[in-house]
């Protein structure tokens, strides 16, 4: 039988295939007796002591301080005051067993999350839904189970695997990670990828299936899934798992290397990453520069905004580590698709074209001044490229570099240093602002292509419905056109262009993007390598041969396969 799934961390794995199904429990609606309630109050207390000691054992357990963020926030929602006040009132005043007041409530606030548009906010329930059931399993009597102690290298299929499932992964002995749940975004995708894990999610009926099943063939480039394979398809997806390791391998030494094409053009790579983690500026030595700082990621998953004293230090860790190189930092992009636990955001009909990105911190001065005050600071240790999303027109560069410039002045009267060298800059999504781009190289001072929303605005489909996803097309010939357009406007004014959105780090469209002229690539640390493997045997001719082609060419699909007959391409894209 084959099954399809999401394919979230690439690789292949064959073998004997274990049905993960940890505690389970859902507490039915009960009632305390007369005079119940307080012995009830006094229980939900200790259980819930248990559960923070359970949490602050597994944070001092993980040596990552990145993956022990997780189970701290774990701690805040265990303590959070509205969810305890909900339940003590449901115990006190409506009275309620401690097992249905915890059932109810974290239910309400799990539905409530799962309701945020915003996918990375959705993927915050499974949070809930882990201290949920770690107040039930503690009050059941029940010790942990988890996946730390398996007895031989297995496939790991489950409905879902929540954190405290991963915590403790032992990893020797998982071959991959199979998930009825979960997308990109979730914690198992994170888990799996930073531990080089092949992981394919979201795949329909996956456990009613894997039960009546003994091993698995786990193919997670292609997001296929086979069940019982037998004898010869076995020995073909193993052989296929040792080429992918030998092809990883070998990718793994460009790494460190220098970003040359074949005919020695040097091609600025840089790193995208979000809150500035360790894990994340582990690329900082391989790469030329950060080319996206994601800053909403310091916002999200709080009750209450960034102080200027925080983010400053962040921004500063980061000046720091790069040295001479740009930082090109993201101002606030909020609104759309990401949503803020701190900010109730109006409620729009149509959000991706709504309040969203510059257009919000436009309407919210004193939040986009914190922010601005406190890039500004950080640029005294380094070189900071300011860089404006959600820019569609000449006038918004203009008002922006006015509050810029409000808030260095604000410094300069009190006194702080900022850096004398910050660039500012625009993201080109909005095709209105492609159009007119020799206009905007004369206000900004570079350009960085966000082609995710490129893709999305130039299409007309949103790129988060699964109902339109064969209209968002990112190889669409439109998309290599306006990108042409984009880079000719700014290399005539002399002023630097990068891609820094998701074919920034796709191996199948950079050569194209090559041939179009662009010398400055942005991406994830999992694609550096890859890319550079990819410049290293590519030529400029060439590539100016494959981009002519590509704005050519009627259709997208049409592109996408002449990028993968004349560059022989074998893997999924990234």
């Amino acid at each position: 039988m084959v099954l399809k799934g999401i394919p979230v961390s690439p690789g292949v794995a064959a073998g004997k295939l274990y049905c993960y199904e940890p505690f389970h429990v859902e507490a039915a609606e009960a009632f305390c007796g007369a005079g119940q309630q307080e012995a009830e109050l006094a229980r939900y207390q200790q259980v819930k002591e248990a559960a923070g000691a359970e949490l602050a054992a597994v944070v001092s357990s993980i040596k990552d301080p990145e993956k022990a963020k997780i189970f701290t926030a774990h701690g805040d929602i265990l303590n959070d005051v509205a969810i305890n006040e909900e339940i003590t009132e449901g115990i006190a005043v409506k009275n309620w067993t401690g097992q249905w007041a915890i059932q109810k409530i974290y239910a309400k606030f799990i539905k409530m999350i799962r309701r945020a548009p915003d996918p990375l906010i959705q993927e915050r329930a499974a949070d809930f839904e882990d201290v949920r059931k770690r107040l039930l399993r503690i009050w059941e009597g029940v010790k942990e189970t988890n996946l730390s102690a398996l007895a031989g290298p297995v496939i790991i299929a489950a409905r879902d695997l929540l954190p405290s499932d991963t915590a403790a992964l032992d990893r020797d002995h998982v071959l991959a990670i199979l998930t009825e749940a979960g997308g990109g975004a979730s914690h198992s995708a994170i888990i799996a990828r930073s531990y080089g894990i092949p992981a394919i999610l979201g795949i329909p009926d996956l456990m009613a299936h894997a039960r009546q099943a003994g091993t698995a063939a786990a193919d997670a480039l292609t997001g296929e899934l086979i069940l019982d394979p037998g004898g010869a398809l076995m020995d073909h997806y193993e052989a296929k798992r040792r080429d992918f390791i030998r092809e990883q391998e070998e990718t793994k030494a460009y790494l460190n290397r220098e970003p040359l094409t074949a005919d020695g053009v040097r091609i600025s790579i840089g790193l995208n990453i979000g809150g500035g983690g360790e894990e994340e500026l582990a690329g900082e030595p391989c790469t030329d520069m950060v080319g996206l700082f994601r800053t909403e990621f310091l916002y999200m998953g709080r009750d209450s905004l960034p102080s200027e004293e925080e983010q400053f230090e962040v921004y500063k860790k980061v000046l720091l580590r790069y040295g001479d190189r740009p930082v090109t930092l993201r101002t606030l992009d909020i609104g759309g698709d990401k949503t803020l636990e701190s900010m109730q955001l109006p409620r729009e009909d149509n959000p991706v074209l709504g309040s969203r990105a510059l257009r919000l911190c436009f309407s919210k001065p004193d939040m986009f001044k914190t922010q601005l005050r406190a890039a500004l600071r950080a640029s005294a240790f380094g070189r900071l490229w300011l860089m404006l999303p959600m820019v569609g027109g000449i006038d918004d560069i203009r008002r922006a570099k006015e509050l810029i410039a409000g808030a260095r002045a604000e410094l300069d009267a009190e006194g702080i240093p900022c850096g004398r060298d910050i660039k500012t800059g625009i993201m080109v999504e909005i095709p209105s602002i492609a159009m007119i781009a020799d206009l905007a190289a004369a206000e900004a001072d570079f350009a960085s292509i966000g082609t995710n929303d490129l893709c999305q605005y130039l299409t007309a489909a949103d790129r988060m419905n699964p109902a339109v996803a064969a209209y968002y097309q990112p190889y669409h010939p439109g998309m290599f056109r306006l990108i042409r357009q984009v880079v000719e406007a700014f290399d005539k004014a002399g002023k630097p262009v990068c891609v820094c959105g998701e074919l920034g780090g796709d191996s199948l469209a950079v050569p194209a993007l090559v041939g179009l002229g662009m010398r400055k690539l942005s991406m994830g640390l999992a694609s550096i390598a890859r890319i550079k493997r990819v410049l290293s045997g590519l030529t400029i001719a060439r590539a100016e041969e494959l981009a002519e082609t590509a704005v050519n060419l009627p259709t997208a699909g049409d592109v996408e396969l002449y990028l993968k007959k004349h560059l022989h391409h074998n893997e999924s894209r990234p």
